[in-house]
């Protein structure tokens, strides 16, 4: 295992070209982080696609309700739809920018929506700074989220293969 800062709020996202390492903000946004370990742990991310994915903006992805490519309910057109079967959480707002390679937490236009839908930031995003809550960042592996298939949705698109926390890694 490679030595990370804090394994416990480190997050592993294997992507077809490679490992991309995000680095959780639990002194920020704790409820968004602990949702996330929690959705990792139990699996829920693995194979979910990136649903919506806008070139020299973001790629979002998530929906662990109808966009699993491998589970038999897979339905492309409903990808993005959804979240988990646990409760919404709050909107953690903070100062942290929506700078490339942040994590943001998807959401309806209820700020307190939030469930397991995220998107990385592929550029400086400051338009969406105190409006979307920011609950993580990517360390490593960001050339591999430039590489995500484009798309609202892809025509062919690309998953989450597994989602770990590093500290069961």
């Amino acid at each position: 295992m490679a030595d990370y800062k804090d394994p416990e709020n480190t997050i592993i996202v294997t992507l077809k070209d490679g490992p991309v390492v995000i680095e959780l903000l639990p002194d920020v946004a704790p409820k968004h982080s602990e949702r996330m370990k929690e959705l990792a742990r139990a699996g829920k991310y693995d194979n979910v696609a990136f649903h919506r994915v806008i070139d020299g903006f973001m790629a979002q992805t998530g929906d662990v309700e109808h966009a699993n490519m491998e589970a038999p309910n897979y339905n492309a057109r409903r990808a993005g739809t959804g979240g988990s079967d646990l409760p919404d959480v709050p909107a953690e707002f903070s100062r942290i920018p929506h700078d490339r390679g942040t994590l943001g937490a998807a959401r309806s236009q209820n700020p307190n929506s939030a469930n397991s839908q995220f998107f990385i930031n592929f550029k400086d995003n400051s338009f969406l700074n105190g409006q979307y809550t920011v609950y993580g960042r990517v360390i490593s592996g960001m050339e591999h989220v430039d590489k995500i298939a484009r798309g609202e949705p892809p025509a062919s698109p690309d998953r989450m293969i597994s989602v770990k926390v590093a500290a069961d890694v």
